[in-house]
C-alpha cells in the first residue's frame, strides 16, 4: 500500500518531462533521461533531508519541556521580556540612545511600552532572581523550539580557536567528518513511499557503512586535540562504539532476515503486507536496537565519551564556536535519525495502526505518521532514559555490550531465521489498504505476533523482579544495596 502523497513520483514525471522539452533537437538529447535522474535524485534528497531537518526543531522543543515538565517547571518559552528587562534589576541601561540616525528616540518609545505591556514590571510580572527561578518568562509569544535559533546566532558569532601543539589538519576534520557522515544518513532514510531521495536496492547496509564512518571523526577530533580529557574521551568512544556496532548490525539484520530485503522500503511494506509490525515478532531485537543506538549516539546512561563531571566535554572539549554547534548539532541528527530507523524498523514506518481496518484506507499522508512515530519513540526512550538514568562506568558499559547484547543480537538472528523460515507464510502476503494474515501458524489470526509479545513481556518481567539480599556478590547490575550504608570499609574486599 503507498502513501497518497506521492511526491517522489510527481517530481520524476515532472523532471523527465522537462528534460525531453529542454533538450529536444539539441546534443544532449540522448543524455535528457541522465539529466532528469540526477535533478529528480538531488531534489527529493534535499526535500527529504529539508523536512527531517525542520521537524527536528520538535525534538529539541520536546527535550527542553520534558526536563521542565520533570522538575516542575514551565520549560522553553520564547518571551518578550527577554528582549529589554534584565536579571535581579541589572539592565543595559538606556541603550537606545546609541542608536545612529536619530532612531533612539523612536525605538526607546517602543521599548518603554513593551515594558509596560508585557515586561516584568510590577507584582504580577516580577523580574528573575535567579539563574534557576524561570517561573515567569512574561508575555510568550512563541513556542520553546525558536530558542534554538538563537543558540545557532550565538554559535555562529563566536570565535573559533585552534589549541596550542594541536595537530590542526586533524583537528578541523574530524567535525566536519562526522557532520557529513550524518548528513547523508538522512538523505537515505525515507519519510515514506512517496518521500525519499536515493534508494538503492542495499539502503540499510549503505546507511549504516556511513553511519559507522562518525566514530573514526569522534576518536580523531579526541586524539588530535593535544589534551588529555579530549584523548581520554576518543579512547572510551572507541572502546564503547565497537562494543556496541557489533549487536546493533545484528539486530538490524534480524530485521532484515524476517523482512528479506536490504531496502528501507521493502521492510516497511512487508510488515503492512505481512500484517504486523516487526516489534511484536521481535521484541528483543526492538530493544537490542534501543539499547545499541542510545550507546552509538553517546546519549546517557552511555555518555561515557562526553562525561562531562570529570572530561569536561570529552572528545570535543576543544572545540568552540560554531563547530561546537555543529557537532551538537550532528548528536540530535544522529538520535532522530535512530528515532526514525526504529518507526521504519519495528512500527510500521508511515502505515497507520489498524490501516486495515479503517473504511476507506488511510486519510492522514505517510510523513506524518513517520514524524510522529519518531517524536514518540525519542520523548519515550532516548529523553526519559536521559532524565531517570545515571551514567554507568566505563566498565560496565563495555561488559553489558559484550557479554549481555552480544549473545542477545546472535540468539535474535537464530530466531529470525527460524520465524522467517517456518513460521511465514509468504501466499498471505497482502499489499492492499487491508493488508495480509502471513503469521498465523495455521492456529488463529496474529498467533505467532500474540504469542511472541506474550512470552518476552513474561520473561522481561521476571527478570525485573528477581532482587534478592543473598543474589550473587559479582553480579553486574542491581537496585539494591548489598551492604548497608556505613558498614563497608574500604580496602576489605
Amino acid at each position: 500500500m503507498n502513501d497518497w502523497l506521492g511526491l517522489h513520483d510527481f517530481i520524476f514525471y515532472r523532471t523527465r518531462e522537462l528534460c525531453w522539452w529542454a533538450f529536444e533537437g539539441t546534443f544532449l538529447e540522448s543524455s535528457s533521461n541522465d539529466v532528469a535522474f540526477f535533478i529528480h535524485t538531488l531534489l527529493t534528497c534535499l526535500i527529504t533531508f529539508g523536512g527531517i531537518m525542520i521537524s527536528m526543531f520538535m525534538i529539541l522543543w520536546i527535550e527542553r519541556k520534558f526536563y521542565a515538565r520533570v522538575n516542575d517547571r514551565r520549560g522553553a518559552t520564547t518571551a518578550l521580556r527577554s528582549l529589554w528587562v534584565g536579571e535581579n534589576g541589572v539592565t543595559a541601561g538606556e541603550w537606545w540612545n546609541m542608536i545612529p540616525y536619530g532612531l533612539g528616540k523612536p525605538v526607546g518609545a517602543i521599548n518603554g511600552w513593551l515594558n509596560r505591556v508585557a515586561g516584568n514590571d510590577g507584582h504580577q510580572q516580577e523580574m528573575v532572581n535567579r539563574v534557576g527561578n524561570r517561573s515567569w518568562y512574561g508575555v510568550s509569544i512563541f513556542p520553546g523550539f525558536f530558542q534554538n535559533l538563537a543558540d545557532g546566532m550565538k554559535f555562529l558569532i563566536k570565535e573559533h580557536m585552534v589549541p596550542n601543539r594541536a595537530d590542526k589538519v586533524i583537528f578541523e576534520l574530524a567535525p566536519f567528518l562526522v557532520i557529513s557522515s550524518t548528513v547523508m544518513i538522512l538523505g537515505m532514510i525515507p519519510l515514506s513511499s512517496g518521500i525519499y531521495g536515493a534508494n538503492p536496492e542495499l539502503s540499510v547496509l549503505f546507511a549504516f557503512a556511513i553511519f559507522g564512518i562518525a566514530p573514526l571523526g569522534v576518536f580523531f577530533a579526541g586524539w588530535s586535540s593535544n589534551n588529555k580529557y579530549t584523548l581520554l574521551g576518543g579512547i572510551r568512544s572507541a572502546a564503547q562504539l565497537t562494543a556496541y556496532e557489533i549487536p546493533l548490525l545484528l539486530s538490524i539484520l534480524g530485521v532484515c532476515i524476517m523482512a528479506g530485503s536490504f531496502n528501507f522500503l521493502e521492510i516497511v511494506h512487508f510488515q503492512h503486507s505481512s500484517g504486523v509490525w516487526l516489534l511484536f515478532l521481535m521484541p528483543l531485537g526492538a530493544v537490542l536496537f534501543l539499547v545499541s543506538m542510545i550507546a552509538e549516539v553517546e546519549r546517557i546512561p552511555f555518555d561515557m565519551p562526553e562525561a562531562e563531571a570529570e572530561l569536561v566535554e570529552g572528545w570535543w572539549t576543544e572545540y568552540g564556536g560554531m563547530r561546537f554547534g555543529l557537532l551538537f548539532a550532528a548528536e540530535y541528527m544522529r538520535v532522530y535519525a535512530a528515532s526514525i530507523l526504529f518507526a521504519h524498523f519495528f512500527l510500521g514506518g508511515w502505515h497507520s495502526p489498524f490501516a486495515g481496518l479503517i473504511p476507506g484506507g488511510p486519510l492522514i499522508p505517510g510523513v506524518i505518521w513517520t514524524l510522529l512515530k519518531a517524536w514518540l519513540i525519542f520523548t519515550v526512550v532516548f529523553v526519559w532514559a536521559r532524565t531517570a538514568l545515571p551514567r554507568i562506568r566505563t566498565d560496565q558499559i563495555l561488559e553489558f555490550g559484550w557479554r549481555m547484547l552480544l549473545p542477545l543480537s546472535v540468539i535474535q538472528v537464530a530466531l529470525a531465521i527460524v520465524y522467517r523460515i517456518y513460521l511465514f507464510d509468504a501466499s498471505a502476503l497482502n499489499d492492499s489498504t487491508s493488508g495480509g494474515w502471513a503469521w498465523d501458524a495455521g492456529l488463529f489470526p496474529w498467533a505467532v505476533p500474540v504469542l511472541t509479545t506474550v512470552f518476552w513481556l513474561a520473561l522481561f518481567l521476571v527478570f525485573m523482579n528477581d532482587e534478592d539480599d543473598t543474589e550473587d556478590m559479582e553480579r553486574m547490575y542491581h537496585v539494591q544495596t548489598l551492604t548497608p550504608a556505613g558498614t563497608h570499609t574500604a580496602g576489605t574486599e
